[in-house]
C-alpha cells in the first residue's frame, strides 16, 4: 500500500523531537564520563578494590607478553621486574617529590666524591670535628692575655718608679764606675718590674774609700724619695744611729722596729721600701744577725717586698791589688774579668757574716786621676765657684795616687776633695 506524502512529513517531525533530547542526553552522560575518568587519573585511590587490581595485572601481563615476542632474551628479566614491581600510579606531585629527593641525595653524594689517579670514585672519610680544638684555642686565647697583661704591668711599674732617669742622674754624677752604675740599675729593674718576689733584693756596694759608694746611696735615696714618700726610704748610718756607747741589743731593737714598720705601710699602698745602711763593716754581730733574718726567703711578704742597700769598705783592699795587678789590661772591663774580682770579694766578705751569702755584689774599682778632676770640678760647680783647669789640676796633684804604668789611681778617691775646695 502506498503511504500518502502528506503523512510522511508529520511522522518524521515526531521522530526528530523525540530523538533530539535523548542525544543531548547521551552527549552530556558521556562528558560526565568523561570528567569522571580524569578524575580518577588525577587523584591517587586511597583503597583498590580486588576487580581493579586484578585488571591492572592483566594489563601489565599482555604488555609483558608483546614485548616478550620483539625481544625474548629480556623477558625473564622484565617478569622478574614485574612481580618485585610497585603499582603504578598516576599521582604526578609525589613522582615530583621522589624525583627531587633523589637528585639531592646525589648531588650531596657528589661533593664528598673524589677522582682518584685511577679513575675510580671514592669517598673522603667522615670528618670528625672535637671539642678539644676549641678549648686549646680558648686556652691560648686567655694565655695571650695573661701575658699581654703582664707586660703592661711591667711597663706600669717601670714608669712608677723612674728607673731610666736614674740611670742618667747616676751616670752624669758618679765618675769612673760606669760598671757598678750599670750593674745597680738592671738588678732594680729586675726586681721592681713587679710587686710579687720569693726574697728581698739585697745590693752590696763594696770597694775602698772615696770612690763614690756613699755617693750612689745618696742618689738612690734622693732619687726614690722623689718618686714615691719619704717614709719609704730609710738611710742608716752605724755612727749615727748606733754610737759606740749605746748598747747593741737598744740598737737590734731600733733598726727591728723601724724596718718592720716601715715594710707594714709599704704594703698597705703597694710600694717598695728601700733601706740603705751605710758603714756596714762597723755593725756588731748582733746587728748582722739581725739584718740577716729579714733577707730570708722563707717570709711574709711584706718582708720579701724589700730593697737592702748594704755600702761598706770590706773588700777594699783585694779590689785594689786586684786594680793595681791589671792596670795594665783591660780585664776591669770584660765580663769574665768582673767575675773573677767577684770570686775574689766574696769569700772575705762571707767570712765576717754569712749574710753576704743572699747579697748581690757590686764592686767599686779605683778612681783614676781624670775621675779626681771631674769631682774636683763637679764640686766647685755645686759651691758656685769658677772652675780654672789650671787650678783644678793643681789641686789634684796634691793628693796620692798608686802610679802603675802610664795610669794613675787614686789612694783615697775624691773623699778629699771636698775638704780641698772649702779651703778656697
Amino acid at each position: 500500500e502506498e503511504v500518502p506524502d502528506a503523512v510522511i512529513p508529520a511522522a518524521s517531525k515526531k521522530i526528530t523531537s523525540i530523538s533530539s533530547p535523548l542525544r543531548a542526553i547521551v552527549r552530556l552522560r558521556r562528558h560526565y564520563r568523561g570528567l569522571k575518568k580524569s578524575r580518577l587519573h588525577l587523584e591517587l585511590p586511597r583503597e583498590k578494590s580486588a576487580e581493579f587490581v586484578h585488571t591492572r595485572l592483566l594489563q601489565r601481563q599482555l604488555s609483558v607478553n608483546r614485548s616478550s615476542l620483539y625481544s625474548p632474551s629480556m623477558s625473564f628479566f622484565n617478569q622478574s621486574g614485574f612481580e618485585s614491581s610497585q603499582y603504578f600510579t598516576f599521582d604526578t606531585s609525589v613522582e615530583h617529590y621522589s624525583v627531587k629527593k633523589c637528585r639531592r641525595k646525589k648531588s650531596r653524594r657528589k661533593s664528598r666524591m673524589v677522582l682518584y689517579p685511577d679513575k675510580t670514585k671514592k669517598y673522603l672519610p667522615a670528618e670528625e670535628k672535637s671539642k678539644a680544638k676549641r678549648c686549646l684555642f680558648l686556652l691560648i686565647a686567655i694565655i695571650f692575655f695573661q701575658i699581654l697583661n703582664a707586660i703592661e704591668n711591667l711597663d706600669d711599674n717601670l714608669q712608677k718608679y723612674d728607673l731610666d732617669a736614674l740611670e742618667k742622674t747616676m751616670h752624669r754624677e758618679v765618675f769612673g764606675q760606669k760598671v757598678a752604675v750599670d750593674g745597680i740599675v738592671e738588678l732594680l729593674k729586675d726586681y721592681l718590674a713587679t710587686h710579687i718576689h720569693n726574697k728581698p733584693l739585697v745590693i752590696s756596694l763594696n770597694g775602698p774609700t772615696g770612690v763614690g759608694k756613699s755617693h750612689v746611696g745618696w742618689v738612690l735615696a734622693k732619687h726614690f724619695r722623689s718618686v714615691m714618700d719619704n717614709d719609704f726610704v730609710l738611710q742608716y748610718f752605724v755612727m749615727h744611729h748606733c754610737p759606740s756607747g749605746v748598747a747593741p741589743l737598744t740598737c737590734e731593737i731600733d733598726l727591728a722596729k723601724k724596718i718592720s714598720d716601715m715594710v707594714t705601710r709599704a704594703e698597705i699602698e703597694e710600694k717598695t721600701p728601700v733601706f740603705i745602711l751605710d758603714e756596714v763593716e762597723l755593725m756588731s754581730p748582733v746587728l748582722l744577725d739581725t739584718l740577716s733574718r729579714f733577707f730570708e726567703p722563707n717570709q711574709t711578704n711584706e718582708f720579701l717586698n724589700a730593697i737592702y742597700i748594704l755600702i761598706s769598705n770590706l773588700g777594699g783592699a783585694e779590689i785594689t791589688k786586684f786594680v793595681i795587678q791589671n792596670a795594665s789590661t783591660e780585664l776591669l772591663h770584660q765580663q769574665w774579668g768582673a767575675e773573677e774580682l767577684l770570686s775574689i770579694i766574696q769569700p772575705v766578705l762571707v767570712s765576717v757574716h754569712p749574710l753576704w751569702k743572699a747579697a748581690d755584689i757590686i764592686p767599686f774599682v779605683l778612681l783614676e786621676k781624670s775621675h779626681v778632676i771631674n769631682c774636683f770640678l763637679e764640686q766647685m760647680r755645686r759651691e758656685g765657684l769658677y772652675p780654672d783647669q789650671k787650678h783644678i789640676e793643681n789641686l789634684a796633684n796634691q793628693l796620692s795616687y798608686y802610679t802603675t804604668g802610664d795610669k794613675q789611681y787614686s789612694s783615697m778617691g775624691c773623699k778629699q776633695v771636698v775638704a780641698k775646695v772649702n779651703l778656697l
